[in-house]
């Protein structure tokens, strides 16, 4: 599987999956520079995946669905929330772009829905707005429990699993992050990293599951307690 990375909006990163003769289009915000990046490559988009409802994560999918005919797949615990749906799925079943089969994984807490997509020969996770580098998403409709045990499935990939978010929040996580475990020497290894990547306007994403295990706050919290704890202090960090 080939994944290209399309940037969009402040923020978004909007990906490709292609295997085969088919690509897939990761929660699409926007469509004009999707088209554009499918196009430039001679692909031919087969299928849209969303992880949960946010509008910047579907705002594109009626577009595309026109321009390109791509069956749209999505959380079925957000189906109504989903334009254009046209299968529902949740932890068990399975999704398929050419060759490359993915898992969908049950990851509630940002949103009450919200899945991820693990493709394992492949070792690739689209977890939207779940898990971020050195991050995890707001709790605007879960609960710290949920979150927690989201993040837990997730942790449990394996180390090389590329982790590509749908977000770049990677500078301002990791502002936060030293402040909970300044004395990490991975963590401080890898702000170093990040900072020199964003000060030459690379990506910090993907990251892998061996690398936020390591130096992500939220997923090395001892408890559901402790980690309410670091998303409140996070909610209200300004730093």
């Amino acid at each position: 599987m080939e994944v290209v990375q399309v940037p969009v909006l402040s923020d978004n990163y909007v990906y490709l999956a292609h295997d085969g003769d088919e690509t897939a289009v990761i929660d699409p915000a926007v469509a004009e520079p999707v088209l554009a990046a499918a196009a430039e490559r001679g692909w031919r988009i087969t299928q849209i995946l969303n992880t949960h409802w946010h509008p910047d994560h579907v705002g594109a999918n009626l577009a595309i669905k026109a321009a390109t005919g791509a069956r749209i797949t999505g959380p079925a615990g957000e189906a109504a929330k989903i334009p254009g749906l046209d299968r529902a799925v949740a932890e068990g079943d399975t999704v398929a772009v050419g060759a490359a089969t993915g898992r969908v994984i049950d990851v509630p807490g940002h949103t009450a829905g919200h899945n991820a997509y693990y493709f394992a020969d492949a070792g690739v996770l689209f977890c939207g707005d779940t898990l971020f580098a050195l991050g995890c998403g707001r709790l605007f409709e879960g609960t710290p429990a949920q979150m927690s045990a989201s993040l837990a499935k997730l942790m449990a990939l394996p180390d090389a699993t590329a982790v590509y978010c749908a977000h770049e929040y990677t500078q301002a996580n990791a502002r936060f992050a030293v402040t909970v475990e300044p004395g990490n020497d991975a963590l401080a290894r890898r702000v170093v990293a990040i900072d020199a990547a964003r000060a030459a306007g690379r990506p910090t994403v993907p990251s892998s599951i061996g690398l936020e295990r390591a130096t992500n706050p939220f997923v090395r919290a001892g408890s559901v307690a402790e980690f309410a704890a670091r998303r409140a202090a996070k909610d209200g960090f300004r730093g």
